[in-house]
């Protein structure tokens, strides 16, 4: 009866646990729900750290780091000592379906036993222990996808930071571009209304002033949906207004440029360098684990057992109490099956290494190439910056002389078309810039 309550009781631990982890579970979905303010005002630093924070699939890269160290567990675990137990009755029934009774020796005993169980057992062979060699190779890649799944997370944050921030310049550029031959169509309407002009010119500039609506309005349609694409890296729902408080000159500088370039190219820090080091590792410890298929197992099983007949005292079955089992398995003939699986892993081995030694050589120009990448997008960044500049001064003057009948319509259609065009190859400039300093960063494992 002792043995029974203990049994209970054991189930009734299991049921407990198993309650309290449905609370630990019910607490972290609710852990979950986070509060979001309805503006948020973020420098590139901190929207790149707060999507660090709060950003789904790097915490789905985070739980694959720990599902890793829990496989490492399970393996560790299965050349541990475990331990079984079990409680049962055999109830045996005569045809009236009554327990049924036997008479042995002019004493009444019952066939219908409680029996008890208690079993531990422990099983090693070479490829567990290589196994959890496995494991450990396995948790130091999935730490290294970890980082990386955060280095592009900072890159994507910081381009469509970028994005959004160049696209509010040029509307504004644009708006003001637009006030500016607004008036300029105003005025030249009155001169055709008095006939001083004619109905041509008017019409002209009108195609301008349409024209620049149409692309401040693409801009604007751009600038959201960059706005959302970040909203998006974020985490926040769609209604949160975001309030970007970096400028372009932040990044953008020479000094940021320079800074960047003067950064030494260290081949052991690049994370696709680590990854390619640890597959080579992991395919000789591959190796090994099917080599180890020839190895023993061995086992080792201690059981004790009881069988518990009630009041009928003296009625036992002849059986041992308690037993030990000690055994060593040698695996002799698979067909070569063994001899062909170490093949393969030797195979796969040098296929990891061919590649590693490949990428050691393809990233110094991998590294000469970026750095060419930055220093070509910031001098065509200045100069499409300066362009645009320009102009903007030519179109501006441009509609001074309109206004003063220095210039003909045909020469403001072609300032207006210019400035657009500036405007473009600016915001261009801008991006393919940003993605250098981008590509340079994770290159670099800055």
């Amino acid at each position: 009866m002792k043995k029974i309550v203990l049994a209970i009781g054991m189930f009734a631990f299991l049921a407990n646990g198993m309650q309290a982890a449905d609370h630990v579970m019910a607490a972290t979905k609710k852990a979950e729900v986070r509060e979001v303010p309805a503006t948020l005002n973020l420098s590139l630093t901190e929207a790149q750290d707060y999507a660090v924070e709060t950003n789904r699939s790097l915490k789905n890269a985070s739980l694959a780091v720990q599902k890793v160290y829990a496989q490492r567990w399970q393996t560790i675990a299965s050349m541990l000592p475990s331990l079984d137990g079990s409680v049962g009755k055999t109830l045996m029934l005569n045809e009236d379906f009554k327990e049924h009774k036997i008479n042995f020796m002019g004493q009444e005993g019952s066939m219908s036993p409680w029996t008890y169980s208690l079993t531990a057992a422990v099983g090693i062979n070479g490829q567990a222990i290589v196994g959890a060699l496995l494991n450990n190779v396995a948790i130091d890649m999935q730490k290294l996808n970890l980082q990386q799944s955060e280095d592009n997370l900072r890159a994507n944050v910081k381009t469509s930071y970028a994005s959004v921030l160049v696209l509010q310049n040029v509307v504004t550029l644009l708006e003001t571009s637009l006030a500016n031959i607004e008036q300029m169509a105003e005025m030249t309407q009155r001169s055709v209304d008095v006939g001083a002009a004619e109905q041509t010119t008017a019409d002209l500039i009108k195609v301008r002033v349409n024209t620049l609506k149409n692309n401040i309005n693409a801009n604007l349609r751009s600038t959201q949906l960059a706005l959302n694409a970040l909203k998006v890296l974020l985490d926040v729902p769609a209604n949160t207004e975001l309030v970007l408080t970096s400028t372009l000159e932040d990044f953008l500088s020479a000094e940021a440029v320079l800074k960047l370039l003067g950064y030494d190219f260290a081949l052991e820090n690049n994370l696709n360098y680590q990854l390619l080091e640890k597959n080579v590792e992991l395919a000789k410890k591959n190796v090994h684990m099917a080599g180890w298929a020839y190895g023993p197992t061995v086992s080792l099983a201690l059981q004790s057992s009881r069988r518990d007949y009630g009041d009928s005292e003296g009625f036992t079955m002849m059986q041992s109490p308690h037993t030990v089992a000690f055994s060593v398995s040698m695996p002799l003939w698979s067909s070569g099956k063994r001899a062909a699986g170490v093949v393969e892993k030797k195979i796969a081995l040098e296929e990891a290494r061919n590649t590693f030694a490949e990428t050691a050589n393809n990233l110094g120009i991998q590294n000469e190439q970026l750095r060419y990448n930055l220093q070509n997008g910031y001098e065509t960044y200045m100069n499409e910056k300066d362009n645009m500049e320009v102009t903007q001064r030519v179109f501006e003057s441009t509609t001074n002389k309109f206004n003063q009948g220095a210039a003909s319509n045909l020469d403001l259609v072609n300032a207006s078309n210019d400035l657009i065009t500036a405007q473009s190859s600016y915001v261009q400039a801008v991006l393919t810039l940003v993605n250098a300093q981008v590509e340079l960063e994770k290159f670099l494992n800055l």
